[in-house]
This record gives C-alpha cells, structure tokens and sequence, in this order.
C-alpha cells in the first residue's frame, strides 16, 4: 500500500493492486456515506453494446454469489442504511449511507456486488424489461430527450454521442456473457475508488480495503475512444404543445484551465433567475416558460448547452435571442454579474460541504479526473480570480466552433443551419 495523501482534511491511499481508497470524516457526524466509483461509463460502450454500463448498474443490486436481490435490500435496511447507484458517460458509481457503526456492512455489501454480482438469467430478463421501461419514459419526456439527441448531434457515431440508457434494440439483446464481458474488461483496480465521507477514520477504511477489494485485478483492455466534435443538427417533429429548443457549442474538457471560468459564463448565461437568457426571453418578452444554460464536462471535451421551451409561433424569435445574449457575453460581462455568479457558486460548493453524499461525490469525482485530492482552497482561489475578460475571452473561443443544433417538437420555421451559425459568428 502507498502512503497517504492529505489535502482539504481528505485523505488517500493505494492499495497494492492499484485501488485508492480516500476519506473526508466530518466532525459531529454520526452517518457516512461510502461508495465505489468508476471510471467506467457509456462512453466506454461499442456500438452493439450501447446501455450496457447502465444495465449493470441495475444488475449489481440483483443478486451475488453469496446474497440474493431481497437480502441485499433487507440487510443495508436492516440498518436503516440507504443503497443507490448512476450511470454517467464517463463514470459509475454504487454507494450507501449508512451509521457510522454500519460502515464495514455497506464496504461488505458493495464489494460485494463488484466482485460477485451474478447476473442471473431470469433477473436479467426483469431488469431488462424495467430499463426498456426507462427508455419509454425518457422519449416521452421531450425536454429531457433532447439533449440526448443534441449529444448525438454534436458527438455523431461514436460513445460519446450514445445515450447512456442505451437504445431499445441494443438493450434487448444483452446477454448475461455480455455483462461479464464488459465487467471483466472495464472494471479494473486501477479504475476503481472506494470513497467515504461523514462518519469514517481513513486507517479503517483502508483495512475494510484491503480485506475486501486486494483481489480486483486490472481490466483486461484499453478503455475509451477520443472525442471528436462535429456540430449539425437534428429536427424532429412530433404533435406536441411545445417547440424544444437545444442549442450547442464545443465546450471545455474537465483539466482545461477555463473550467472554473466556464462554470460562471453559463451561470450568466442561464444560470438562474438573474440571468442573461431568463431576463431577456423570459422576464422582458414572455416567451418562455423554460430556458436555462449548463456546462457538460468530459475528460478530453464538453458541450456548452443552451435550452428553451417556447411556442410554434416565437421559436424563431427564442433562438435568435439565445444566440444573441450567448455572442453579447463576448463583448463583455460587468462586475457585478460575475460577483454574483461568483457568490451562487461559492454557495453552492460550501453549502454541499453540509452532504456527506455530496461530499463523497465531490471527493470521487475529483480524484477520478485529477488523481489527487479534492484542494476546496484551492478552487475556491481560481473561482476568485476570474476576470470579466476571462469570460468574454472564453465566449470568443467557444463562437469560433460550429454549433449543434436539436430541436423537437411540432412543425415550425426557422432559419437554416447555415443562417444559424452564421449569426453566432
């Protein structure tokens, strides 16, 4: 095992096949939340396989070797303790919150099924028809589904661009080889966190470890395919009261020194009720119930995305605004609005600090992007040292990139792509 590191009060370790185990305890706190974390998500998928990271997430609480699916439930509950999991495109995550007293339970119960899971015919078929279910619900949810179909817009024929639910007819035909396939090939020590926040001293967590995660080998192959963003554009028509409007852009990478920047133009943007677009389409013209902007950060790219719900008659005039309050933030930004998207951030990442979920969450997702420990100081430095001109230089970069474009909903006129993309220059 490799010498701890320490930062924020976090503290990590290696176990000897290459697993890091990380603790952030938290003074006066009687619950902890535990979980493993992977660098293993959709984006790792074949074609042929698409939804099978998020079919696993679902099959690993349906039984193990040595625990059914009902006694899984009945033993973390027994306890009073909470079991959940998700799927990103870049990650996966199984995790509990439990007492603190409970916590050699839930390390025995999510190794458990990270190293045991069965996958079981008739349990496969159950889970099957529930995600199927899943993907029902997300195509009739057409503010959710688009940004789906604007990822595949901007991201097109690769696992980056394929929704992490996964089609129906890739669903469908996964097998239980299938599933052990993906896990034997992706689910190596070297990609695996066991993290823990609330409740927790770092020594014991290692020793819970070492007993139950020493014998995870290393992945069988190379995982992932680089990124490679393409723009265009996608309209579907369906008979619904309201046109979906799903605007992108290349955004930035989760290393790229604009992150932090890249957080507060889309909190200017369309961050909240202050914002650029709520104030424009919303308060001043009354065109929109809906319109929001958000960031999407991926290991070697991003999408910048901007969102409005609007009707058939002022879609053209909603688009044209949100290209234009996006081109205004080249031409400058002033200090108050950046102090205020500097205080709602600040806010928002102090306030989570009172999570232990958000914590542990915080505290894994760093350390699978950065191999280090999560510096709160630090960060909350670089958010400080945001300059008016960093945004406007960051706006500048992003509107030399062609756009992705979506757009669902009844049939509507609206300007060509090209007529598009020429007014975002």
């Amino acid at each position: 095992m490799t010498a701890a590191d320490t930062a924020s009060g976090i503290r990590i370790s290696h176990l000897d096949n290459g697993i890091a185990v990380a603790s952030d305890p938290m003074a006066g706190v009687g619950s902890v939340t535990v979980g493993l974390w992977l660098s293993v998500g959709a984006r790792h998928e074949e074609a042929e396989e698409n939804g099978i990271a998020h079919l696993i997430e679902h099959m690993a609480f349906k039984g193990t070797q040595t625990r059914n699916a009902r006694q899984i439930a009945e033993e973390i509950e027994a306890v009073g303790g909470q079991l959940n999991a998700y799927t990103s495109r870049e990650s996966t995550a199984f995790y509990s919150r439990v007492l603190g007293e409970d916590l050699p339970l839930a390390v025995d119960i999510l190794s458990d099924i990270l190293r045991h899971s069965l996958f079981d015919g008739e349990e496969l078929a159950r889970e099957k028809a529930v995600v199927l279910q899943e993907i029902g619900m997300a195509e009739d949810t057409p503010d959710d589904i688009v940004f789906d179909r604007l990822q595949e817009t901007a991201f097109p024929d690769q696992a980056l661009g394929r929704p992490i639910l996964g089609r129906a007819r890739t669903v469908a035909g996964l097998g239980r080889n299938d599933l052990e396939r993906f896990v034997g090939a992706h689910y190596g020590a070297d990609r695996i966190l066991l993290a823990a926040s609330g409740a927790v001293e770092h020594q014991a967590l290692v020793a819970l470890a070492e007993e139950r995660l020493s014998a995870v080998g290393k992945p069988a192959q190379p995982s992932g395919q680089a990124a490679a963003y393409s723009g265009g554009e996608i309209r579907i028509e369906r008979p619904l009261e309201q046109v979906n409007l799903a605007l992108g852009l290349p955004g930035v990478p989760l290393r790229d020194p604009d992150y932090v920047a890249a957080g507060l133009l889309a909190s200017i943007l369309g961050g909240g009720m202050s914002s650029r677009l709520f104030q424009e389409i919303r308060e001043k013209r009354g065109l929109v119930y809906s319109v929001y902007s958000f960031f999407s950060h991926f290991e070697d790219s991003g999408l910048l995305t901007l969102y409005a719900g609007t009707g058939e008659e002022t879609a053209a005039q909603t688009l044209a605004l949100m290209i234009d309050e996006l081109r205004g933030l080249a031409d400058g930004v002033g200090v108050g609005e950046l102090d205020r998207a500097k205080a709602q951030a600040k806010a928002a990442v102090l306030m989570s600090r009172e999570s232990s979920v958000s914590r542990a969450e915080a505290m894994a997702n760093h350390y699978l992007v950065h191999r280090k420990a999560l510096d709160l100081p630090a960060f909350l430095a670089k958010l400080e040292a945001v300059e008016p001109e960093d945004i406007a230089r960051l706006t500048a970069r992003l509107l030399r990139q062609r756009p992705a474009l979506a757009v669902m909903g009844p049939p509507v006129r609206l300007p060509s792509y090209d007529q598009l993309a020429g007014r975002l220059k």
